[in-house]
């Protein structure tokens, strides 16, 4: 299995007039939320809300902070989400991607927005 990749737009919702960052994040289905490297919060200007401890993959558990909003855009599709400030690289967590509907196609290496609803996220809340 290969990794899927996604070209995200993150802005900083409370200041509307910095420029929006684009990056190509990882689509990491094994992560709950999105998690952002440092210079990303720096150049949003994104307040920390909290900390929280996290589990890493080696099993160590460490503390990073939780900052936000952020407002996310993939194509069309768009939600507002915390993040936790980590690593080197941009990971597109699930609950993103299920907020959006986004669907992964790890062979593929891709993202997309749900075929079975192209026009309007469509979620579950049953």
């Amino acid at each position: 299995m290969g990794h899927a990749y996604a070209k995200i737009t993150l802005r900083n919702p409370r200041k509307p007039d910095l420029k929006p960052v684009h990056v190509t994040a990882l689509a990491d289905t094994g992560a709950f939320l999105l998690c952002i490297p440092q210079h990303i919060a720096l150049q949003l200007e994104l307040d920390t809300a909290d900390h929280r401890e996290v589990t890493l993959a080696d099993g160590r558990t460490e503390k990073f902070p939780y900052v936000g909003p952020i407002e996310l855009s993939f194509e069309k599709r768009r939600c507002f989400v915390g993040a936790m400030v980590m690593g080197d690289e941009t990971l597109l967590g699930a609950v993103p991607m299920e907020d959006m509907d986004l669907v992964v196609a790890p062979l593929r290496g891709t993202v997309a927005v749900n075929p079975d609803s192209p026009n309007l996220a469509h979620l579950k809340a049953k």
